[in-house]
């Protein structure tokens, strides 16, 4: 999950900034009493009303809700905030943000941490609920998922009771009057804080939020037009506090920083793409190394590692299978690749190309011996971004027949629509493994294993 284009790509900002405001009506909207069923993907809850569907922000499945509807501008459905718990469910607890709590108004309550009024047990059924109702309805699959804690001794520091304490990058933005605080649930409005409970102590050390909840700003370019601050923890150094202005642009040579995953160190931009939790790396590298089948690895094969970042996961097989490995790793940002070049120098059998994976995998189908090879006998580690593989990179590489692919996902959907897919080509998921690398929030990381039905 090394890939520059990641959902987190650069600097992860909070969940809660990735969506696009609501279109709220002009006028406030009615006021319901509603009763919760369960959680649909993107982390709101569900609910009808009149026989239409209302998605409801924090609430939880089987309490009984008001809310005020925010957006009544579609037949099929509404959306709707919580404004007041009527009927509490039992893993309600205590908002691990304070500015994000139910007891704030709606458009005063942060972003980013939208499961953090639920149990910790209780968030992780809950997103394994969601993504096994995606591959039963879009990938014909039935099959039950078990969402597990990050192991605490891949984590330092990080609370797995409250699931505080694990993001490495976080992103505060600057209003024009030098307002600093992240966005609110689903708008851009900037909401002053007092507190970053996901964020790693190093990264709550240097943040300029004030104790009293009003922006501590002096000093960091706040007040000279800056439009975010960047907050970056890297596992080997010191946290960083890095000012954005609205005319910066991207430089030849970017600082650099050093993450470490077990005895390997990774090298790759200040503001490049790195797992966000303390944990998720070292998770990958294990869970994607256990997902091979040995019996179908080969170590001479034209293996792959698509949309592969910096080579996280390519130093992951290579690990598990020895310096002679032949690995390719596959990346579009050039910036990326260059560093994953180096990443890889241990490997006398890997090489870093910078291309787009679509296009790289068509010219492996153009290649000479394509027809009588391709990629069989291979094993391909394919990465993509949050929108997923698609059916276009997925075509291709079935096409191109690899003995096997570990798919590492980071959206239910997503990856449930990649499987029908893939078992259009007539490779089936033999194995599904879920982690909680976001704690708190609605996401999920999904490494699954594909393999040809003969």
């Amino acid at each position: 999950m090394a890939n520059s284009r990641r959902r987190h790509a650069r600097v992860a900002r909070p969940a809660g900034t990735r969506h696009r405001a609501p279109t709220r009506p002009a006028e406030p909207g009615p006021v319901l009493e509603l009763d919760v069923d369960r959680i649909a993907h993107g982390g709101v809850a569900v609910a009808r009303h009149e026989g239409r569907v209302v998605f409801v922000a924090d609430a939880v499945p089987g309490e009984r809700v008001r809310v005020r509807v925010t957006d009544a501008g579609h037949d099929r459905f509404w959306r709707a905030d919580t404004l007041e718990v009527l009927d509490a469910s039992p893993d309600r607890r205590e908002h691990v943000w304070a500015e994000a709590s139910v007891d704030r108004a709606p458009e005063h309550r942060v972003g980013g941490a939208e499961f953090g009024h639920i149990a910790m047990r209780r968030q992780r059924e809950l997103k394994g609920e969601v993504l096994h109702d995606a591959l039963a309805r879009m990938g014909g699959l039935e099959r039950e998922v078990d969402v597990r804690p990050v192991d605490p001794a891949l984590a330092p520091g990080v609370d797995p009771e409250s699931g505080t304490g694990w993001r490495t990058r976080v992103r505060l933005h600057v209003g024009a009057d030098g307002t600093v605080g992240p966005y609110a649930a689903r708008s851009h409005r900037i909401v002053p804080v007092s507190s970053l409970p996901l964020a790693v102590a190093e990264l709550e050390a240097i943040a300029p939020i004030g104790a009293d909840g009003r922006p501590a700003g002096a000093g960091t370019g706040a007040d000279s037009g800056a439009s975010a601050i960047d907050l970056v923890a890297p596992s080997t150094g010191a946290a960083e506090l890095v000012v954005r202005n609205p005319g910066d642009r991207r430089r030849d040579h970017p600082p650099t920083i050093v993450e470490r995953v077990g005895e390997r160190r990774f090298t790759l931009d200040r503001g490049g793409f790195w797992q966000v939790h303390r944990g998720a790396a070292a998770t990958l590298t294990r869970a994607v190394q256990e997902a091979v089948d040995p019996d179908r690895f080969d170590p001479e094969a034209d293996n792959q590692d698509l949309y592969g970042g910096v080579g996280l996961l390519a130093a992951a097989i290579g690990d598990r299978f020895g310096p002679s490995t032949r690995i390719t790793t596959v990346e579009a940002d050039a910036r990326a690749t260059e560093h994953a070049g180096a990443n890889l120098a241990d490997w006398v059998g890997a090489r870093a190309v910078s291309d787009r994976v679509d296009r790289y995998l068509d010219r492996l189908a153009g290649a000479a011996d394509a027809a009588s090879r391709g990629l069989r006998g291979a094993t391909v580690v394919l990465d993509p971004p949050r929108a997923g593989a698609g059916r276009a990179v997925v075509d291709r590489l079935a096409g191109l027949r690899p003995a096997q692919v570990v798919y590492v996902a980071c959206d239910p959907v997503a990856l449930a629509r990649d499987v029908a897919t893939f078992r259009e080509h007539g490779y089936e998921l033999e194995t599904l493994d879920a982690f909680d690398l976001f704690p708190n929030t609605h996401h999920v990381e999904a490494v699954a294993r594909f393999a040809a039905i003969v």
